[in-house]
């Protein structure tokens, strides 16, 4: 199979979580178009995938919003810019090329040569905590699921939510308000005590637990059962060691996720403590014009906020600009009253 022909590009984005998308947003603001790669099947990053409906009240001017609404928010304000996506694709390989640009390349095959980098990755690339359970694979992502999109997907079926913590509880409760729930809703943990930072979802879950809308189930997963290509039980050990099955149709862990650095601490970029260390005046690393920012940078005084995150993304935008096009003055303007951001961004008056 031919490898796909590099794709030429002024600026290539990794990550594509809030500081990511704002990223874009600021690089669009300075007409300069780009690419984003993320691990993830889609767009969202931490907020999307730990918590899509949980909360967030220190968005400015947005009092509160959940993960999900931000990034879909976020989505739409880039839309002028038609960022290109390449998702469920982490990059593999960075070096410097002669020219100065960079040479990246991607776990599908996809080899990127860009001008500037923006690294947003977050803490990494998340994965999903699995299950380790031999012949498992035969069944993702059909029966045994790492996510929750539509809980109508379940309706009338037996539904095994393994895990014990935030996650596990919202996906439980949504299932259980979904206009129809599954037939047979289990919450499978290694030990009788759930946890949740949100007191009414874990109360929640209890009052479910102990009117049998939800069966709390305490052990651990040894092994499947199937007939043919249908995974039809979980073999179990309870806490005293007794063999028992449990008959599902679908499992959805909700061990949360694990963020792993990968290649990042292989591209010889000068780090602290697994984090990039970067210019807090320009968000750019040792390198010239690879950027980093959000969680995965450091410097003095640096905050693991997503407002910060805007703020630095937004400082690498200008000095990429800078970086890009040497020979033009890059002037601070305002979307309020600026008519070249009103064109860029499709707002101008006809």
């Amino acid at each position: 199979m031919t490898a796909p022909a590099p794709i030429e590009t002024d600026a290539l984005v990794i990550g594509a979580g809030p500081v990511g998308l704002w990223q874009v947003f600021q690089l669009g603001l300075q007409d300069i178009r780009c690419h984003v790669v993320d691990a993830l099947p889609h767009a969202g990053g931490q907020p999307g995938e730990l918590y899509p409906d949980k909360p967030i009240y220190d968005i400015p001017g947005i009092p509160v919003c959940t993960g999900r609404e931000l990034v879909q928010r976020l989505q739409e304000q880039v839309r002028p810019f038609a960022p290109a996506m390449h998702l469920g694709q982490a990059v593999t390989t960075l070096r410097r090329e002669v020219d100065g640009r960079w040479a990246l390349q991607t776990s599908a095959g996809q080899a990127f040569v860009a001008r500037t980098v923006f690294v947003a990755a977050g803490v990494g690339a998340f994965q999903p905590k699995r299950l380790k359970l031999d012949g498992i694979e035969a069944f993702e992502p059909g029966q045994v699921q790492h996510r929750l999109d539509d809980p109508l997907a379940f309706a009338g079926q037996r539904v095994l939510v393994h895990g014990g913590d935030d996650l596990a509880i919202d996906w439980a409760l949504r299932l259980l308000d979904s206009a129809t729930p599954p037939a047979h809703l289990s919450l499978l943990h290694r030990r009788d005590v759930l946890q949740s930072d949100d007191t009414l979802a874990l109360q929640r879950v209890r009052a479910a637990i102990d009117d049998g809308r939800i069966e709390l189930v305490v052990g651990q997963p040894v092994g499947l059962r199937s007939e043919g290509s249908r995974l039809t039980a979980l073999d179990m050990l309870d806490p005293q060691g007794n063999a028992t099955a449990l008959h599902v149709d679908h499992v959805l862990v909700a061990l949360g996720l694990s963020p792993r650095l990968g290649p990042i601490a292989d591209w010889g970029l000068a780090m602290d403590r697994k984090q990039l260390v970067v210019n807090p005046a320009s968000s750019e690393t040792s390198e010239a014009g690879l950027f980093a920012v959000g969680d995965i940078n450091t410097y003095p005084g640096k905050k693991k906020l997503i407002l910060c995150g805007f703020h630095e993304a937004t400082l690498a935008a200008f000095a990429a600009a800078a970086l890009l096009r040497p020979d033009e003055r890059v002037p601070l303007q305002y979307t309020t009253t600026s008519p070249r951001l009103h064109r860029l961004l499709g707002v101008a008056p006809r």
